[in-house]
């Protein structure tokens, strides 16, 4: 159930009805949007406290949610929630481009690629510190100093940090250098580090897992909101399929499906989609058109020599031809790049 506050309502009256929800055994979440300031009330009473709550000082009404994701819902959220990521934002008018390296390599290869992706318009520099591999030899990331050569890109380009955690233990250590906490396609239904992320003030960029349906995908987006934190986007990035050419299959029907669902920002990222490096400008121009609200691309100095997923990863002045393509694809929906 949402409780709908009106428009003129105070914070104290707010707070009131928040208080109440809560001594009715049911958790208050807070859902601000520019005109109106709604409650999630999530719990087992809701139905038997809809009269309490309709009738407290400055509230307007209260609805009861379908949908089992309740705080994700277009139900709960009538205008679409911005993500604020450093100094840019992924939502709203603008379509933040987040772009770098699936993995960091060294300090000359990220700062390389912060500054190119900077110059070309990104907003956000992705980059793992912790790369979880399905081989158990293959190269696993470089760890705490790997963050610590994000957290010197962030400050020489300004660009906000996007990086991987793998398990709750990392939460606090990652949190200290990134600006956004990613949860990869494999943990997307590790509900402790769900909960986890959860508790922190970062935002969240979850992404769908291999085989999840997209109820599975707002019920996972759904327990870190339930934990206060409502700084989730959604990264579509590919499902898997009977189909071989490429490395996933980019489901780009997602993104207005989880518009229509959802009031959170949908991601796309068509490096991890496809898996090939000549498919990711053509579908991230697709993104843009579908109506993503950001773009997710791995972009490294020297694809050839890459220690991870360099099949999959844009050269430097790819990436620049890649935003110059998708502008006026921007424009002509309405948005900016």
């Amino acid at each position: 159930m949402i409780v709908v506050m009106q428009p003129d309502a105070t914070s104290e009256q707010i707070a009131h009805a928040m208080e109440r929800v809560e001594e009715l055994g049911m958790k208050a979440i807070l859902l601000k949007g520019t005109n109106r300031t709604v409650i999630a009330a999530i719990g087992d009473k809701r139905e038997t406290a809809r009269e309490v709550l309709g009738a407290i000082p400055g509230v307007e009404r209260t609805v009861p949610i379908l949908a089992p994701y309740k705080v994700a819902s277009v139900e709960a959220k009538k205008e679409r929630s911005v993500v604020r990521i450093g100094s840019g934002s992924i939502g709203g008018q603008q379509i933040g481009v987040i772009a770098g390296p699936c993995s960091v390599e060294s300090r000359e290869q990220i700062l390389e690629c912060a500054h190119a992706v900077k110059a070309a318009g990104a907003i956000g520099l992705r980059g793992g510190a912790f790369k979880p591999r399905t081989n158990p030899y293959s190269f696993q990331g470089l760890g705490e100093e790997g963050l610590k050569l994000l957290a010197e890109a962030r400050e020489q380009t300004g660009l906000a940090v996007v990086t991987e955690v793998l398990s709750p233990e990392q939460v606090g250590m990652v949190a200290d250098y990134a600006d956004v906490l990613q949860v990869g396609a494999r943990n997307m239904q590790n509900f402790h580090l769900l909960r986890e992320v959860g508790k922190t003030n970062k935002p969240v960029l979850l992404k769908r897992g291999f085989a999840a349906t997209l109820d599975e995908f707002l019920l996972a987006a759904e327990y870190i909101l339930a934990e206060g934190n409502s700084q989730v986007m959604l990264c579509e990035r590919g499902i898997r399929t009977f189909e071989d050419h490429t490395r996933n299959t980019l489901c780009l029907s997602a993104v207005p499906a989880l518009n229509q669902r959802s009031h959170l920002p949908v991601v796309v990222d068509p490096s991890q989609g496809t898996g090939v490096n000549s498919l990711v400008t053509p579908m991230a121009r697709a993104a843009v058109a579908a109506g993503a609200d950001s773009l997710i691309i791995e972009v490294h100095p020297d694809p050839e020599h890459a220690l991870t997923d360099g099949a999959q990863s844009i050269t430097i002045p790819e990436f620049e031809l890649l935003m110059n393509q998708c502008r006026p694809i921007a424009q002509a929906v309405g948005r900016e790049m």
